[in-house]
């Protein structure tokens, strides 16, 4: 049995286990103040070519995401997200529980537009509401959509004309960033939000987020926000010690490639037998439209994800390919599919 569920089945690459062993003993500071968080985050900052933003080392995506919005955001003010959007779906509503409601707007395959935000500030008129602060988005998309340069570039400048910060989940960041079509860059990404995260977890490491906070009135006491949450680790050379590995070259983004390359073979495979998408993704996450036979048989020997019903003999299948993911693994997978298409 071979799983397509996710892309942090994995443990970690054997160069960052290696790099763990070696500074096992080896006695450093704590609380994210020792030399590996400190090189960590000076080598991410010259792939961005900026010295004026905080990095901040955190254990998972979920914990980024509730202490950053908890701590950008006032009492009253809310963050707007996708319906799709990885904070309002599948974080048990952990920014509610800090007192700040989500507003979910339906977006298109995943993403948000200036005019989907700016139906939100239509209707949240004065003080009787909550008031629309945050626009948040991730890259990739929970539906494995990119965005494009032109797009981001046009939201976040609808963002800055109405006092709205943008905030960027990058869970799989690293998929969207080596994606075919891509066009971004991180040194665009940190000039047109206001934070974003590196996600670690899906890409290669143990666990961990890289959390960039490029607006300066953002970065005021965030370490008392982290600790306050519960994310400050005594041990913080394990989180910062794994981002050196992933950026001291480009290990970080060969991972990423090699995932989208996984998740890409198998999309054309399935297009040439006739499949149907949900969605166009290039990166390493694809939704195929089935037969509810087809997904019977394939689930004898993978395990994958059903997103939803298509219609009475068809569903939707999430396959996600990891930066682990074995070419043999792949071209079994396609083979296995070419004899249950061409079985009927």
């Amino acid at each position: 049995m071979y799983s397509f569920t996710n892309d942090y089945s994995e443990g970690a690459h054997p160069r960052i286990l290696q790099a763990l062993l070696e500074t096992n003993l080896q006695q450093v500071a704590g609380y994210g103040e020792d030399p590996f968080c400190r090189e960590a985050a000076e080598l991410i900052k010259a792939k961005m070519g900026r010295s004026d933003v905080d990095i901040h080392f955190i254990p998972g995506g979920t914990q980024t995401n509730l202490i950053a919005i908890s701590a950008f955001l006032r009492p009253h003010e809310a963050a707007v997200s996708p319906q799709t959007g990885h904070i309002g779906v599948h974080e048990a509503g952990a920014i509610e529980a800090t007192g700040h409601k989500v507003i979910a707007v339906p977006g298109q395959d995943g993403k948000l537009r200036p005019e989907d935000v700016q139906a939100v500030l239509d209707f949240h008129v004065d003080e009787h509401m909550v008031k629309p602060r945050l626009v948040y988005i991730s890259n990739t998309t929970e539906l494995g959509s990119i965005y494009t340069k032109r797009e981001l570039m046009e939201l976040s400048s609808f963002c800055r004309q109405h006092n709205l910060l943008l905030y960027v989940d990058g869970a799989r960041l690293g998929s969207a960033l080596t994606s075919e079509g891509n066009d971004l860059t991180l040194a665009d990404l940190a000039s047109m939000v206001d934070a974003f995260y590196i996600g670690g977890t899906k890409n290669g490491a143990l666990i961990g987020e890289a959390l960039v906070i490029c607006s300066e009135q953002l970065q005021t006491d965030f370490r008392f926000h982290i600790k306050q949450k519960g994310a400050l680790l005594a041990k913080g050379r394990l989180l910062g010690l794994q981002f050196r590995e992933l950026f001291r070259d480009d290990l970080f983004f060969r991972l990423a490639e090699h995932a989208n390359s996984m998740a890409n073979r198998i999309q054309r495979a399935l297009r040439s037998l006739g499949c149907r998408f949900l969605v166009d993704s290039p990166s390493n996450q694809i939704f195929p439209i089935l037969p509810n036979w087809i997904i019977a048989e394939l689930q004898k020997d993978y395990a994958f994800y059903i997103w939803q019903q298509a219609d009475e003999e068809h569903s939707v299948v999430r396959l996600v390919t990891s930066w682990a993911c074995p070419e043999e693994v792949v071209d079994r997978f396609i083979h296995r599919c070419t004899e249950l298409f061409q079985s009927r």
